[in-house]
Protein backbone atom coordinates (compact mmCIF):
# COMPACT_ATOMS: atom_id res chain seq x y z
CA UNK A 1 0.00 0.00 0.00
CA UNK A 2 2.80 2.33 0.88
CA UNK A 3 4.07 1.84 -2.40
CA UNK A 4 0.99 2.26 -4.43
CA UNK A 5 0.47 5.61 -2.67
CA UNK A 6 3.92 6.88 -2.85
CA UNK A 7 3.66 6.19 -6.99
CA UNK A 8 0.31 8.72 -6.96
CA UNK A 9 2.50 11.33 -4.84
CA UNK A 10 4.86 10.56 -7.64
CA UNK A 11 2.33 11.60 -10.39
CA UNK A 12 0.69 14.28 -9.03
CA UNK A 13 3.91 16.15 -7.85
CA UNK A 14 4.83 15.38 -11.79
CA UNK A 15 2.02 16.96 -13.19
CA UNK A 16 2.42 20.05 -10.87
CA UNK A 17 5.67 20.23 -12.05
CA UNK A 18 5.05 19.95 -15.83
CA UNK A 19 2.53 22.71 -15.26
CA UNK A 20 4.29 25.20 -13.88
CA UNK A 21 6.92 24.96 -16.53
CA UNK A 22 6.61 27.18 -19.22
CA UNK A 23 7.99 26.38 -22.90
CA UNK A 24 9.31 29.24 -23.61
CA UNK A 25 11.14 30.16 -20.39
CA UNK A 26 14.86 29.94 -21.01
CA UNK A 27 16.15 29.45 -17.16
CA UNK A 28 14.09 26.48 -17.46
CA UNK A 29 15.83 22.99 -18.42
CA UNK A 30 12.13 21.40 -19.43
CA UNK A 31 9.80 22.45 -21.43
CA UNK A 32 6.36 21.49 -20.10
CA UNK A 33 2.89 20.77 -22.89
CA UNK A 34 -0.56 19.03 -22.70
CA UNK A 35 -2.45 18.49 -25.40
CA UNK A 36 -5.10 15.50 -26.39
CA UNK A 37 -2.30 14.17 -28.85
CA UNK A 38 0.44 14.50 -25.96
CA UNK A 39 -0.82 13.76 -23.13
CA UNK A 40 0.82 15.40 -20.25
CA UNK A 41 4.63 16.31 -20.30
CA UNK A 42 7.56 17.56 -20.84
CA UNK A 43 10.77 17.87 -23.25
CA UNK A 44 14.03 19.13 -22.51
CA UNK A 45 15.04 22.18 -23.89
CA UNK A 46 18.28 20.87 -25.82
CA UNK A 47 15.67 18.04 -26.59
CA UNK A 48 17.98 14.97 -25.70
CA UNK A 49 14.81 13.75 -23.12
CA UNK A 50 10.85 13.85 -23.60
CA UNK A 51 8.70 12.08 -20.75
CA UNK A 52 4.47 11.81 -21.71
CA UNK A 53 2.43 10.93 -18.62
CA UNK A 54 -0.33 9.10 -18.93
CA UNK A 55 -2.76 7.32 -16.27
CA UNK A 56 -6.09 5.82 -16.45
CA UNK A 57 -8.99 4.47 -14.06
CA UNK A 58 -11.91 1.76 -14.78
CA UNK A 59 -14.16 2.13 -12.15
CA UNK A 60 -16.83 -1.04 -11.87
CA UNK A 61 -19.80 -2.39 -10.23
CA UNK A 62 -21.97 -5.22 -11.47
CA UNK A 63 -24.61 -8.03 -10.47
CA UNK A 64 -24.03 -11.59 -11.65
CA UNK A 65 -26.27 -15.05 -11.24
CA UNK A 66 -25.00 -18.04 -11.85
CA UNK A 67 -28.18 -21.24 -12.34
CA UNK A 68 -29.00 -22.79 -9.19
CA UNK A 69 -26.83 -20.00 -7.11
CA UNK A 70 -27.64 -16.46 -5.00
CA UNK A 71 -27.24 -13.94 -7.08
CA UNK A 72 -23.74 -12.13 -6.46
CA UNK A 73 -22.87 -8.20 -6.65
CA UNK A 74 -19.26 -6.90 -7.74
CA UNK A 75 -17.53 -3.88 -7.38
CA UNK A 76 -14.20 -3.24 -7.86
CA UNK A 77 -11.32 -0.56 -9.78
CA UNK A 78 -11.13 -3.10 -12.23
CA UNK A 79 -8.24 -1.52 -13.51
CA UNK A 80 -5.43 1.69 -12.25
CA UNK A 81 -2.75 1.76 -14.66
CA UNK A 82 0.04 4.35 -14.69
CA UNK A 83 1.85 4.83 -18.38
CA UNK A 84 5.27 7.17 -18.86
CA UNK A 85 6.69 7.13 -22.86
CA UNK A 86 9.23 9.04 -24.49
CA UNK A 87 13.30 8.81 -25.51
CA UNK A 88 16.51 10.04 -24.17
CA UNK A 89 19.10 11.35 -26.28
CA UNK A 90 16.82 11.10 -29.29
CA UNK A 91 13.55 10.32 -31.04
CA UNK A 92 15.15 7.05 -32.14
CA UNK A 93 15.80 5.82 -28.71
CA UNK A 94 12.41 5.67 -27.09
CA UNK A 95 11.49 3.22 -23.88
CA UNK A 96 7.92 2.98 -22.51
CA UNK A 97 6.92 2.13 -19.19
CA UNK A 98 3.15 0.75 -17.62
CA UNK A 99 2.45 0.09 -14.10
CA UNK A 100 -0.93 -1.35 -12.86
CA UNK A 101 -1.73 -0.73 -8.95
CA UNK A 102 -5.64 -3.07 -9.51
CA UNK A 103 -6.07 -5.96 -7.51
CA UNK A 104 -6.26 -8.12 -10.50
CA UNK A 105 -3.07 -6.67 -12.12
CA UNK A 106 -0.77 -6.95 -8.72
CA UNK A 107 -1.85 -10.20 -7.88
CA UNK A 108 -1.64 -12.53 -4.32
CA UNK A 109 1.00 -10.84 -2.70
CA UNK A 110 2.74 -13.02 -0.29
CA UNK A 111 6.40 -12.28 1.65
CA UNK A 112 9.16 -11.88 -0.28
CA UNK A 113 7.19 -10.79 -3.25
CA UNK A 114 5.51 -6.77 -3.66
CA UNK A 115 3.25 -7.58 -5.99
CA UNK A 116 3.15 -7.94 -9.96
CA UNK A 117 3.50 -4.28 -10.30
CA UNK A 118 5.13 -4.02 -13.53
CA UNK A 119 3.12 -4.65 -16.75
CA UNK A 120 5.62 -3.13 -19.72
CA UNK A 121 8.86 -2.08 -19.55
CA UNK A 122 10.77 -2.03 -23.02
CA UNK A 123 13.41 0.32 -24.65
CA UNK A 124 12.56 0.53 -28.63
CA UNK A 125 15.26 1.91 -31.30
CA UNK A 126 13.83 3.40 -34.76
CA UNK A 127 16.36 3.83 -37.27
CA UNK A 128 13.64 4.86 -39.26
CA UNK A 129 10.12 5.40 -39.27
CA UNK A 130 9.28 2.34 -40.54
CA UNK A 131 11.48 -0.48 -38.27
CA UNK A 132 11.17 -0.80 -35.34
CA UNK A 133 13.70 -2.86 -32.32
CA UNK A 134 12.66 -3.54 -29.34
CA UNK A 135 14.11 -5.11 -26.11
CA UNK A 136 12.26 -5.65 -22.40
CA UNK A 137 8.97 -6.60 -22.04
CA UNK A 138 5.65 -5.86 -23.45
CA UNK A 139 2.65 -7.59 -25.26
CA UNK A 140 3.46 -10.20 -28.05
CA UNK A 141 1.73 -9.68 -30.91
CA UNK A 142 -0.71 -11.97 -30.91
CA UNK A 143 -4.93 -12.22 -31.00
CA UNK A 144 -5.82 -8.02 -32.36
CA UNK A 145 -7.77 -7.46 -29.19
CA UNK A 146 -5.51 -8.41 -26.88
CA UNK A 147 -2.89 -6.07 -28.78
CA UNK A 148 -5.54 -3.37 -28.09
CA UNK A 149 -5.26 -1.63 -24.78
CA UNK A 150 -7.89 -2.58 -22.57
CA UNK A 151 -8.82 1.12 -22.36
CA UNK A 152 -9.60 1.01 -26.02
CA UNK A 153 -12.63 -1.40 -25.98
CA UNK A 154 -16.04 -1.29 -26.87
CA UNK A 155 -17.28 -3.25 -23.82
CA UNK A 156 -15.89 -3.52 -20.47
CA UNK A 157 -13.33 -6.84 -21.02
CA UNK A 158 -12.01 -8.62 -23.26
CA UNK A 159 -13.68 -12.03 -24.86
CA UNK A 160 -14.18 -15.55 -23.09
CA UNK A 161 -12.00 -16.88 -25.78
CA UNK A 162 -8.77 -13.42 -24.98
CA UNK A 163 -9.24 -15.21 -21.40
CA UNK A 164 -8.12 -18.76 -22.31
CA UNK A 165 -6.28 -18.37 -25.96
CA UNK A 166 -4.02 -15.23 -25.97
CA UNK A 167 -0.29 -15.32 -25.32
CA UNK A 168 -0.27 -11.87 -23.28
CA UNK A 169 3.26 -10.32 -22.07
CA UNK A 170 6.46 -11.39 -22.25
CA UNK A 171 9.83 -10.52 -21.86
CA UNK A 172 12.36 -10.66 -24.57
CA UNK A 173 13.19 -8.81 -28.47
CA UNK A 174 11.05 -7.48 -30.90
CA UNK A 175 10.79 -6.13 -34.49
CA UNK A 176 7.97 -4.62 -36.46
CA UNK A 177 8.18 -2.94 -39.73
CA UNK A 178 5.00 -0.97 -41.33
CA UNK A 179 5.34 1.42 -44.21
CA UNK A 180 2.14 3.54 -43.90
CA UNK A 181 -0.07 4.57 -46.67
CA UNK A 182 -2.86 7.07 -46.75
CA UNK A 183 -5.36 5.34 -49.51
CA UNK A 184 -3.23 2.19 -50.38
CA UNK A 185 -2.55 -1.10 -49.85
CA UNK A 186 0.37 -1.90 -47.35
CA UNK A 187 1.31 -4.28 -45.03
CA UNK A 188 2.47 -5.00 -41.89
CA UNK A 189 5.32 -7.45 -40.10
CA UNK A 190 5.67 -8.57 -36.75
CA UNK A 191 7.92 -10.84 -34.65
CA UNK A 192 9.76 -11.50 -31.69
CA UNK A 193 12.02 -14.38 -29.69
CA UNK A 194 10.85 -14.23 -25.96
CA UNK A 195 11.23 -15.91 -22.72
CA UNK A 196 7.81 -17.91 -23.21
CA UNK A 197 6.83 -17.76 -19.09
CA UNK A 198 4.98 -14.25 -19.13
CA UNK A 199 5.42 -11.34 -17.46
CA UNK A 200 7.63 -10.98 -14.17
CA UNK A 201 8.06 -14.70 -13.89
CA UNK A 202 10.82 -15.74 -11.93
CA UNK A 203 9.21 -19.38 -10.13
CA UNK A 204 10.58 -21.46 -12.77
CA UNK A 205 13.12 -21.42 -15.94
CA UNK A 206 13.83 -24.15 -18.82
CA UNK A 207 15.48 -24.40 -21.82
CA UNK A 208 12.64 -23.24 -24.23
CA UNK A 209 11.74 -19.86 -25.77
CA UNK A 210 8.47 -18.34 -27.65
CA UNK A 211 8.63 -17.66 -31.47
CA UNK A 212 5.82 -15.37 -32.30
CA UNK A 213 5.10 -13.55 -36.07
CA UNK A 214 2.46 -11.58 -36.80
CA UNK A 215 1.19 -10.38 -40.79
CA UNK A 216 -1.04 -7.58 -40.93
CA UNK A 217 -2.70 -6.77 -44.52
CA UNK A 218 -4.94 -2.98 -44.93
CA UNK A 219 -5.90 -3.62 -48.54
CA UNK A 220 -7.75 -0.30 -48.53
CA UNK A 221 -4.88 1.87 -47.03
CA UNK A 222 -4.47 3.46 -43.24
CA UNK A 223 -7.15 3.84 -40.71
CA UNK A 224 -7.63 7.38 -39.52
CA UNK A 225 -5.82 8.31 -36.53
CA UNK A 226 -4.62 4.82 -36.13
CA UNK A 227 -8.05 3.40 -35.59
CA UNK A 228 -7.00 0.17 -36.20
CA UNK A 229 -5.55 0.27 -32.73
CA UNK A 230 -8.89 0.84 -30.98
CA UNK A 231 -12.39 -0.61 -31.10
CA UNK A 232 -14.99 1.13 -32.66
CA UNK A 233 -15.25 3.53 -35.43
CA UNK A 234 -15.10 6.91 -33.19
CA UNK A 235 -13.67 8.57 -36.60
CA UNK A 236 -16.23 7.49 -38.50
CA UNK A 237 -14.41 6.57 -41.46
CA UNK A 238 -15.37 8.35 -44.75
CA UNK A 239 -14.22 5.57 -47.02
CA UNK A 240 -13.87 1.64 -45.72
CA UNK A 241 -11.40 0.46 -43.99
CA UNK A 242 -10.21 -3.08 -43.24
CA UNK A 243 -7.43 -4.98 -41.62
CA UNK A 244 -6.76 -8.56 -42.07
CA UNK A 245 -4.41 -10.23 -39.83
CA UNK A 246 -2.67 -13.77 -39.12
CA UNK A 247 -0.28 -15.24 -36.65
CA UNK A 248 1.50 -17.24 -35.02
CA UNK A 249 3.39 -18.63 -31.79
CA UNK A 250 4.90 -21.74 -31.08
CA UNK A 251 6.25 -21.69 -27.06
CA UNK A 252 8.58 -24.49 -26.86
CA UNK A 253 8.91 -26.79 -23.44
CA UNK A 254 6.49 -24.46 -21.34
CA UNK A 255 5.65 -24.99 -18.12
CA UNK A 256 2.24 -22.96 -18.00
CA UNK A 257 -1.03 -24.15 -18.76
CA UNK A 258 -1.33 -21.48 -21.52
CA UNK A 259 1.93 -20.67 -22.49
CA UNK A 260 2.50 -17.31 -20.45
CA UNK A 261 -0.37 -17.42 -18.32
CA UNK A 262 -2.21 -20.04 -16.56
CA UNK A 263 -0.94 -23.02 -13.74
CA UNK A 264 2.11 -24.97 -13.13
CA UNK A 265 2.70 -27.65 -15.30
CA UNK A 266 3.77 -31.42 -13.96
CA UNK A 267 5.65 -31.63 -17.51
CA UNK A 268 6.62 -29.27 -19.70
CA UNK A 269 4.86 -29.06 -23.42
CA UNK A 270 5.58 -27.24 -26.66
CA UNK A 271 2.40 -24.77 -27.10
CA UNK A 272 1.42 -23.47 -30.68
CA UNK A 273 -1.07 -20.55 -30.80
CA UNK A 274 -3.18 -19.45 -33.90
CA UNK A 275 -4.94 -16.22 -34.14
CA UNK A 276 -6.63 -14.96 -37.26
CA UNK A 277 -8.64 -11.30 -37.04
CA UNK A 278 -10.71 -9.05 -39.68
CA UNK A 279 -11.19 -5.52 -39.00
CA UNK A 280 -13.84 -3.59 -41.23
CA UNK A 281 -14.83 0.02 -40.36
CA UNK A 282 -17.38 2.55 -41.96
CA UNK A 283 -19.07 5.63 -41.40
CA UNK A 284 -20.11 4.63 -37.51
CA UNK A 285 -19.97 1.33 -38.11
CA UNK A 286 -17.18 -1.62 -36.93
CA UNK A 287 -17.80 -5.18 -37.26
CA UNK A 288 -14.54 -7.56 -35.97
CA UNK A 289 -14.12 -11.93 -36.02
CA UNK A 290 -11.60 -13.26 -34.65
CA UNK A 291 -10.25 -17.03 -34.27
CA UNK A 292 -8.18 -18.65 -31.89
CA UNK A 293 -6.51 -21.98 -31.48
CA UNK A 294 -4.31 -23.50 -29.33
CA UNK A 295 -2.34 -27.18 -29.42
CA UNK A 296 -0.18 -29.37 -27.99
CA UNK A 297 1.13 -33.00 -28.38
CA UNK A 298 -0.46 -35.12 -24.98
CA UNK A 299 -2.32 -31.67 -22.97
CA UNK A 300 -2.80 -33.67 -20.04
CA UNK A 301 0.45 -33.79 -17.32
CA UNK A 302 1.24 -35.74 -14.51
CA UNK A 303 2.84 -35.61 -11.56
CA UNK A 304 5.92 -38.08 -11.09
CA UNK A 305 5.60 -38.73 -7.57
CA UNK A 306 1.91 -38.79 -7.22
CA UNK A 307 0.18 -40.13 -10.45
CA UNK A 308 -3.59 -39.19 -9.59
CA UNK A 309 -2.63 -35.31 -9.50
CA UNK A 310 -3.08 -34.18 -13.18
CA UNK A 311 -2.62 -30.55 -14.73
CA UNK A 312 -4.17 -29.88 -18.46
CA UNK A 313 -2.84 -27.48 -20.87
CA UNK A 314 -5.93 -25.41 -22.53
CA UNK A 315 -6.53 -26.85 -25.98
CA UNK A 316 -9.10 -25.93 -27.90
CA UNK A 317 -10.19 -23.18 -30.59
CA UNK A 318 -12.72 -20.30 -30.14
CA UNK A 319 -14.40 -17.38 -32.25
CA UNK A 320 -15.69 -13.74 -31.70
CA UNK A 321 -17.96 -11.81 -33.90
CA UNK A 322 -18.10 -8.20 -32.95
CA UNK A 323 -21.03 -5.30 -34.11
CA UNK A 324 -21.53 -2.08 -33.42
CA UNK A 325 -22.58 1.32 -34.46
CA UNK A 326 -21.70 5.02 -32.76
CA UNK A 327 -24.04 7.82 -33.37
CA UNK A 328 -23.34 11.10 -33.78
CA UNK A 329 -24.19 12.08 -30.23
CA UNK A 330 -21.56 9.58 -29.21
CA UNK A 331 -23.64 6.72 -28.03
CA UNK A 332 -22.79 3.46 -29.20
CA UNK A 333 -24.83 0.19 -29.36
CA UNK A 334 -22.49 -3.03 -29.08
CA UNK A 335 -23.31 -6.84 -29.57
CA UNK A 336 -20.81 -9.68 -29.97
CA UNK A 337 -21.16 -13.40 -29.82
CA UNK A 338 -18.34 -15.77 -29.04
CA UNK A 339 -18.17 -19.46 -28.68
CA UNK A 340 -15.69 -22.00 -27.27
CA UNK A 341 -14.75 -25.09 -28.11
CA UNK A 342 -12.17 -27.08 -25.94
CA UNK A 343 -10.32 -30.10 -27.33
CA UNK A 344 -11.68 -33.64 -26.40
CA UNK A 345 -8.68 -34.23 -24.47
CA UNK A 346 -9.90 -32.03 -21.91
CA UNK A 347 -13.56 -32.48 -22.37
CA UNK A 348 -13.47 -33.70 -18.86
CA UNK A 349 -12.10 -31.09 -17.39
CA UNK A 350 -12.72 -27.65 -18.95
CA UNK A 351 -16.36 -27.05 -20.44
CA UNK A 352 -17.97 -25.70 -23.93
CA UNK A 353 -18.84 -21.85 -23.53
CA UNK A 354 -21.34 -19.86 -25.60
CA UNK A 355 -21.20 -16.28 -24.47
CA UNK A 356 -23.96 -13.52 -26.01
CA UNK A 357 -23.50 -10.17 -25.25
CA UNK A 358 -25.13 -6.44 -25.66
CA UNK A 359 -23.74 -3.33 -24.46
CA UNK A 360 -24.76 0.38 -24.93
CA UNK A 361 -21.83 3.33 -24.14
CA UNK A 362 -21.85 6.65 -24.16
CA UNK A 363 -18.42 8.24 -25.03
CA UNK A 364 -17.73 11.75 -23.60
CA UNK A 365 -14.08 12.24 -24.86
CA UNK A 366 -13.23 9.53 -26.79
CA UNK A 367 -11.98 6.24 -24.93
CA UNK A 368 -10.25 8.63 -22.41
CA UNK A 369 -13.68 9.31 -20.85
CA UNK A 370 -16.79 6.77 -21.22
CA UNK A 371 -19.63 5.40 -19.79
CA UNK A 372 -19.77 1.29 -20.44
CA UNK A 373 -23.01 -0.75 -19.52
CA UNK A 374 -24.07 -4.44 -20.80
CA UNK A 375 -25.48 -7.35 -20.35
CA UNK A 376 -24.13 -10.95 -20.83
CA UNK A 377 -25.60 -14.28 -20.84
CA UNK A 378 -23.31 -17.60 -20.85
CA UNK A 379 -24.06 -21.39 -21.56
CA UNK A 380 -21.90 -23.70 -20.17
CA UNK A 381 -21.66 -27.05 -21.40
CA UNK A 382 -19.89 -29.59 -19.12
CA UNK A 383 -18.94 -33.08 -19.79
CA UNK A 384 -22.14 -35.55 -18.53
CA UNK A 385 -23.74 -33.14 -16.88
CA UNK A 386 -26.67 -30.46 -18.60
CA UNK A 387 -25.59 -27.21 -19.50
CA UNK A 388 -25.67 -24.59 -17.02
CA UNK A 389 -27.02 -20.84 -18.03
CA UNK A 390 -25.31 -17.65 -16.10
CA UNK A 391 -25.95 -13.87 -16.52
CA UNK A 392 -24.49 -10.51 -15.24
CA UNK A 393 -24.93 -7.34 -16.00
CA UNK A 394 -21.99 -4.29 -15.80
CA UNK A 395 -21.99 -0.69 -14.85
CA UNK A 396 -18.18 0.39 -15.96
CA UNK A 397 -16.88 4.57 -15.98
CA UNK A 398 -13.25 4.64 -17.31
CA UNK A 399 -11.27 8.02 -17.35
CA UNK A 400 -7.87 8.52 -18.31
CA UNK A 401 -5.20 10.67 -19.77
Amino acid sequence: MRKIILSISLLFSMIIMAQDVKKTTTNSALAGYYTSGKKLGFTAIDSLFQMNIGFRVQSRIGYGQAEGKSGVVEGEIRRMRLKLDGFVVSPKFGYKVELGFSARDIGTVIVGNSGNVILDGVFFYKPNNDLTFGFGQTKLAGNHQRVVSSGSLELTDRSINNSKFNIDRDLGIFVEYAKTKKDNFYYGLKGSVSKGEGRNWIKTSDDGVALTGKVELFPLGAFTKNGSEFEGDLMREKRPKLMLSGAFCQNNNSTRSQGELGNLLYESRTLKSVFIDAILKYNGWSATGAYMSRATHDPITVDASDITKTQAVFVGHGYDAQLSYIFPSDYQIIGRFSTQKVHDDIRTKSPNVDEYTIGVSKYLFGHKMKVQTELTYDNIDKFGSSATNNWYARFQIEIGL
